[in-house]
């Protein structure tokens, strides 16, 4: 067994610690910062793997800013811990069998014969000129351009669904509502002329000081 695999076996079992921890801490906190753990061992697995351009971007991007993000609104926002994990035992059976199938599923990917997974620690050295950004920017507009627009697109419905789930049972004196906000009009309902009087000022004489006064007596 070479380093580089046990390396391997080792940030794997931190990303299993994270991943569980996260979905099964009762504090928001403590979860959002074991998940923060997972993406620092996820991004050791993309270095181990030469692909140093994701593993910096996911510390960069999900590490530096968006789990700072997270963190932010989690501390910010009244959240009903409990009222939140009242139906978490509820779904546990069928996220217990999704996430069995997931694994199955990758395990049955990693030790396909026809690919290159299953080499994990039989790497070639790459050459000195290789670009992991031109690479990667290739693969991504044009072998999977679709899956990168979906995933997109999953994202930004994710964050909407994150934002109506927090605001559904809060009173919350700025939220809008849309239909109103189309009724409305610029000229009758977000502006209103007032005509005022204009109003002229006059400089008012200022006393003498008391040194003239004296002189003048």
């Amino acid at each position: 067994m070479t380093f580089q695999l046990i390396l391997f076996y080792l940030f794997a079992a931190v990303i299993l610690y994270g991943a569980l921890q996260t979905v099964t801490a009762k504090n928001p906190v403590h979860a959002a910062l074991h998940l923060v753990l997972t993406f620092c061992a996820s991004a050791m697995m993309w270095l181990l793997m030469q692909a140093e351009f994701l593993g910096i971007t996911l510390v960069v991007v999900y590490v530096g800013a968006v789990m700072v993000l997270f963190l932010f609104v989690v501390m910010m926002l009244n959240i009903d811990v409990e009222e939140m994990r009242q139906g978490f035992w509820r779904h546990a059976p069928a996220a217990l069998v999704v996430g069995v199938l997931m694994a199955a599923l990758l395990i049955a990917i990693f030790l396909a014969p026809d690919t290159a997974l299953n080499q994990f620690g039989l790497m070639k050295d790459i050459p000195a000129d290789y670009s992991n950004v031109r690479d990667l920017g290739k693969q991504i507009y044009t072998a999977y351009l679709l899956p990168f627009e979906l995933a997109a697109v999953l994202l930004v419905l994710g964050m909407v669904a994150a934002i109506a789930l927090v605001h559904r049972k809060t009173n919350n004196p700025k939220r809008q509502d849309p239909a109103e906000q189309v009724k409305v009009s610029a000229d009758k309902n977000r502006m209103r002329l007032v005509k005022m009087e204009s109003v002229v000022q006059t400089p008012t004489t200022q006393p003498e000081p008391a040194e003239n006064l004296e002189t003048k007596a």
